[in-house]
């Protein structure tokens, strides 16, 4: 559909209701009329094929309540005769150049629409409003780094230094991408950096202008460090806080804090992901630290006070109790990494009862008279009869 067709044609009347209808006013009469003049009821009749475009043309504005509106602020603006033909001119010719009357560069009804209606007719016509002389901010581009944390860092948050190469604005060029620093506006997007491309049933996608890359300008005379982009690779060094409890291989995101944009354009953001260093004695499970802790088999077996080792603090001290099996786990609440609203996870504490490699003649006289004590009991009695009844 033309701007000429669009401003001229009285949709109202195309599908005969009034001005002030309801959407189910429209809808109701848009139905009866398209059954009336549906192609497949009306086969070989051209009259009755033309009205039926006519019918969906009409309904296709009336009935998207944004285009209804643009539709009826630019019927009001020059709906009058503003677009009828004038004296001496032939049929459907315009007595004016439009490009004047829409404030754009280029004349006619393919002009480019700087302002003004020009943003009335943005979304109809895919023309990006009034981007023939303003062109649009330009989200930066995100950014991705990595760093690596002792375990302890890891656990309990960190402020690290961390040095990014992005790209930002030429500072030879000021972020033009032409050396005078006078870029002209992109013929082909008509600034708004990107084209349009049909892919049937009425819908319409957009891609990044393939001549101006999706910047919307264009250098004359490109700037001799960037080559005309008005992008240039920078390096600087920022001190990012890593969260308190932080995985190894998670990804953080920093909003805002990626490459910045162009023309006022917001930044990207950067996303840090995180290595973490293994450490000798603590490991992760989720929000807890977990430890091995080796005792006696007295110590298992009678009973016993035992101090365990903190990440970062002081010992603290477990009872064990009187008979205590080999890789039981008990908690040390508190103890374990820290959590983003500020508690800490527990301290999950392994034993593992340590089997002497060499014995003095005392103790072995002990655990030989040990042995005698209990030479009654079988550890594995049960376990066989379990493997017999199964």
């Amino acid at each position: 559909m033309s701007t000429k067709d669009f401003i001229e044609k009285d949709f109202y009347k195309v599908l005969g209701v009034p001005k002030d209808a309801t959407e189910a006013e429209i809808k109701k009469a848009y139905r009866k009329l398209a059954r009336e003049f549906h192609p497949d009821a009306n086969k070989g009749n051209a009259k009755a094929e033309e009205r039926f475009k006519e019918i969906s043309e009409a309904n296709d504005v009336l009935a998207d309540p944004k285009k209804r509106k643009e539709y009826d602020e630019a019927r009001a603006l020059f709906g009058n005769g503003g677009f009828r033909p004038g004296p001496g001119a032939g049929g459907g010719s315009f007595n004016f150049d439009l490009g004047d009357l829409f404030g754009g560069q280029g004349g006619g009804a393919g002009g480019n629409f700087g302002g003004g209606i020009g943003d009335v007719f943005g979304g109809l016509f895919n023309r990006g409003g009034g981007a023939g002389t303003r062109t649009q901010p330009r989200r930066g581009q995100d950014v991705e780094s990595e760093v690596t944390l002792s375990f302890m860092e890891a656990a309990d948050g960190a402020t690290v230094p961390l040095r990014m190469s992005s790209q930002s604005p030429c500072k030879a060029c000021s972020g033009t991408g032409d050396k005078n620093g006078t870029p002209r506006v992109c013929p082909t997007c008509v600034g708004t950096g990107q084209v349009a491309r049909g892919s049937g049933g009425g819908f319409s996608l957009t891609d990044p202008c393939p001549d101006c890359k999706g910047r919307g300008l264009i250098a004359e005379n490109p700037c001799d460090v960037c080559k005309g982009s008005g992008r240039a690779k920078s390096s600087r060094t920022m001190q990012v806080r890593i969260p308190a409890g932080v995985s190894d291989g998670q990804r953080i995101r920093l909003r805002g804090k990626g490459a910045p944009g162009e023309r006022g354009g917001p930044a990207g953001d950067l996303y840090v992901v995180v290595h973490v260093n293994a450490h000798p004695v603590f490991g992760r499970k989720g929000d807890n630290l977990t430890v091995t802790v080796p005792v006696t088999f007295a110590e298992a077996a009678l009973g016993a006070e035992i101090q365990v080792p903190t990440l970062g603090g002081p010992p603290v001290r477990l009872k064990l109790p009187e008979g205590t099996p080999n890789g039981r786990t008990m908690r040390a609440r508190g103890k374990g990494a820290a959590r983003t609203d500020g508690t800490r996870g527990d301290l999950l504490v392994t034993v593992e009862v340590s089997v002497p490699k060499d014995l003095s003649g005392k103790a072995r006289e002990a655990l030989e008279a040990y042995r005698e004590a209990t030479a009654g009991e079988d550890p594995r009695s049960e376990l066989f009869q379990a493997a017999k009844g199964a």
